[in-house]
C-alpha cells in the first residue's frame, strides 16, 4: 500500500508526517527551528537551517514509520503563510526568511491605510495589506535596505523554499500566490498590482503558479541524500497552511467555518464567488473558481501557552519531569472558575490583534480574591472572544451552519464548550493531531491519482470528531461578556499608542 509524506513548517516547529493511504499517521517527527529576533519587531529564521531541520525530520519519520522509502508515493509541503523568503538571482537565500510574526513593516501598512493604497489594494487583490504581508515587507526592504532589494531575484513563501530544496524547481501555488499580488477576480497575477505598492521592479521575481495538487517536480539526488527519500519521488506544489488545516479537519467548504486556535486566530470559509471586505482576506481556494475567505489575527492560543510558560513555568517543568501534564493540573481550576461569576476579562493581544500593531494585552476587572483559575478562564474567554470577532464578520458575508475547530486548546472539552457558547453555534472538534500535514498529503495523493481531488478525504469524517452545542444560558452570559470585551477594546484604541510610546522613548 502506498504512503504519503506531508511536511508542515510552522512558526517554531517543522514536522514530517508519513500517512498511509487511508489517512492514518504512521510516524511523526519534529524539529524546532530557532527564531532570530535581532531587534524589536524583526522575527526571522535561517533558511538553510530550516531546510536542515526539515530534512532531519523527514529522515526520522521515514526511519520510524516501518515502511520503505520507496513506498512514499508523493510528497507535499505546507507552511506558515505571508512573511517573506527571498532569493538572489543565483537562487541563494538573500538573508534570513521573515516570519509572519514580523511587524517591522507596521508603519508601511499604517501609511497605506491613510494614503489610499490599502483601499486600492483591497479592491484589486481582495485584501488590505498588513504588517507581515509580502507587499508590506518588500516595500520596507525597498525603503530601508535598498542594496538588498536590488539583489532580489525570487520572492517565495516558506513552503516554496522547501519545495525548491526538495526538487530544484522554483514556483508557488494558487493559495500562496494570492497573499499580495493576484487579482481577486481573475485569481492570477495582474501587471498593475505591483505598481500599487511601488514594487514594479519585481515583475520578474514572482514565481510561476500551480494548483496545490499539481505535480511540479521530483526529489533530486541531493535531497534524497539529505532526507532518505528515493530520488524521483513525485512532489506536488503544496499549499498555504491555513487552507491545509481546513482541508485536514474536513472543514474546507461552503457553509462551514474552519477555526484554528493556534499562534494565530484563524477563521475561514469557502465561497464560489469573490466577496471583498476589509475584515477578511478574499484569497484563492484550492482551484480556480473557489475563494477562501480568511479572517485572521495573531491573537489566539499562544496567549494561553504564554501564561503557562511565564506564570506556571516551574510547576510545568516539575509536572513534565513526573510524566504529568500542566493542563491536567490547571484544568480543574479553570472548570471551577467557569462555574462562578467573575469580573475578570482579558484581551489576548500579546503577539498582535485585529486592532493594529499598537494594541497590547491586559487583564481588566482583576481583584485580590481572584486566583489562577480565574485568570486562565479570562485568557481562554478572551481567545474565544477574539475568534468571535472574526467569525461574526464571516457570518455577515457568508452562510455558516457550523464550525470545525482544531488546535491544542480544543482537546480540552471544557475549553471547546467555551467556544461553542461564545460563538453560539454548533462546533465539531476534529480529532486530528496533524491537520495541516494531512491537508498537504491529500494534495500529494490527488497529484498522483490516489484521490480524485484533495477534497476526497478517504477517512470517515463523522467518526473523527466530537460535537459541542451551545448552552442557551451560558451562551447568553458569554454574549454579555463578549460585548463588554469589544466595548473596552474600542475605548482603549486611543490609549494603546501612548502605552507603546513609553518603550519607544527609551524610558526606564
Amino acid at each position: 500500500m502506498p504512503c504519503l509524506l506531508g511536511i508542515d513548517s510552522g512558526l517554531t516547529v517543522t514536522k514530517a508526517v508519513v500517512f498511509d493511504e487511508a489517512g492514518a499517521p504512521l510516524a511523526v517527527a519534529r524539529r524546532r527551528v530557532a527564531q532570530i529576533m535581532s531587534e524589536p519587531r524583526h522575527v526571522e529564521r535561517d533558511m538553510n537551517g530550516l531546510w536542515r531541520a526539515a530534512a532531519e525530520a523527514i529522515a526520522q519519520a521515514l526511519s520510524d514509520c516501518g515502511r520503505l522509502a520507496s513506498d512514499i508515493a508523493a510528497v507535499a509541503a505546507t507552511a506558515h503563510g505571508d512573511g517573506l523568503y527571498m532569493l538572489d538571482r543565483d537562487r541563494q537565500p538573500l538573508g534570513h526568511g521573515i516570519l509572519s510574526l514580523d511587524s517591522r513593516a507596521g508603519d508601511v501598512a499604517a501609511r497605506w491605510n491613510t494614503d489610499g493604497t490599502a483601499r486600492t489594494a483591497l479592491s484589486r487583490t481582495g485584501q488590505t495589506p498588513h504588517a507581515s504581508a509580502p507587499s508590506s515587507l518588500l516595500a520596507w526592504i525597498r525603503d530601508h535596505e535598498p542594496e538588498r532589494f536590488a539583489h532580489i531575484g525570487h520572492v517565495l513563501a516558506c513552503k516554496d523554499w522547501l519545495r525548491l530544496c526538495l526538487t530544484g524547481n522554483l514556483g508557488t501555488d494558487l493559495t500562496e500566490a494570492s497573499t499580495s499580488f493576484t487579482a481577486v477576480d481573475t485569481q492570477a497575477y495582474a501587471p498593475d498590482i505591483l505598481s500599487i505598492f511601488g514594487l514594479e521592479a519585481l515583475a520578474d521575481a514572482l514565481p510561476p503558479v500551480a494548483r496545490p495538487d499539481e505535480l511540479v517536480g521530483a526529489i533530486t539526488a541531493q535531497a534524497a541524500r539529505d532526507t532518505g527519500l528515493v530520488a524521483g519521488t513525485p512532489v506536488v506544489a503544496g499549499l498555504h497552511d491555513v487552507t491545509a488545516s481546513a482541508l485536514g479537519i474536513g472543514g474546507y467548504g461552503e457553509g462551514v467555518v474552519a477555526i484554528v486556535a493556534g499562534t494565530y486566530s484563524i477563521n475561514e470559509t469557502v465561497s464560489a464567488a469573490p466577496r471583498v471586505d476589509a475584515r477578511w482576506f478574499c484569497r484563492n481556494g484550492l482551484k480556480p473558481g473557489e475563494w477562501n475567505n480568511m479572517s485572521i489575527s495573531p491573537a489566539s492560543a499562544a496567549n494561553y501557552d504564554w501564561f503557562l510558560d511565564t506564570l506556571c513555568g516551574s510547576e510545568r517543568a516539575a509536572a513534565e519531569a513526573d510524566g504529568r501534564s500542566i493542563h491536567a493540573i490547571v484544568g480543574p481550576e479553570i472548570e471551577a472558575a467557569l462555574a462562578r461569576p467573575s469580573t475578570l476579562l482579558f484581551h489576548p493581544y500579546l503577539f498582535g490583534s485585529p486592532h493594529g500593531p499598537a494594541a497590547s494585552a491586559g487583564f481588566l476587572g482583576l481583584r485580590g480574591w481572584h486566583d489562577r483559575g480565574d485568570m486562565l478562564r479570562a485568557v481562554i474567554e478572551g481567545i474565544a472572544f477574539n475568534h468571535r470577532v472574526h467569525v461574526d464578520a464571516l457570518r455577515e458575508g457568508f452562510p455558516a451552519r457550523e464550525a470545525r475547530l482544531t488546535g491544542g486548546i480544543s482537546r480540552n472539552s471544557a475549553l471547546a464548550q467555551v467556544f461553542a457558547d461564545v460563538l453560539g453555534m454548533p462546533i465539531t472538534v476534529t480529532e486530528r493531531e496533524e491537520a495541516a500535514a494531512w491537508g498537504a498529503a491529500l494534495c500529494a495523493g490527488a497529484g498522483v491519482g490516489l484521490f480524485a481531488s484533495p477534497r476526497h478525504d478517504p477517512r470517515e469524517l463523522t467518526t473523527l470528531g466530537r460535537a459541542y452545542r451551545p448552552d442557551p444560558g451560558r451562551s447568553a452570559a458569554m454574549d454579555k461578556r463578549y460585548r463588554l470585551h469589544c466595548d473596552i477594546a474600542n475605548r482603549l484604541a486611543d490609549a494603546w499608542p501612548s502605552i507603546e510610546a513609553l518603550a519607544e522613548k527609551g524610558e526606564p
